[in-house]
């Protein structure tokens, strides 16, 4: 199996990123190393997840943030990296938007 981190999904890692870049130095780096520790444990743990808004949803362990994947038989495709603490309807249009 294989993991695919869609464009979208590799900006919203970017904006995390900056964002927490901004609050303190370094902290974005420890954003990214957690994160990405999440998106690798799908090599082992996808489809566990449940299915939210059609895309399984796995929650960081560190940070208030979820992944959003689906999968194919050998390949997990990362759609969305999305703050938990946005509205709920924003999150729904935003992985409406996605091809």
């Amino acid at each position: 199996m294989k993991i695919e981190i869609l464009d979208e999904a590799q900006e919203d890692l970017i904006h995390g990123f900056q964002f927490y870049e901004a609050r303190e130095p370094g902290l974005g780096g420890y954003f990214l190393d957690c994160l990405c520790a999440d998106i690798d444990s799908l090599l082992i743990y996808a489809g566990v997840h449940r299915l939210v808004f059609t895309y399984h949803r796995c929650l960081s362990k560190r940070f208030p943030f979820a992944i959003y994947y689906s999968m194919d038989r050998e390949v997990v495709r990362v759609h969305a990296v999305l703050d938990c603490r946005r509205n709920p309807s924003w999150t729904k249009k935003r992985l409406e938007e996605e091809p």
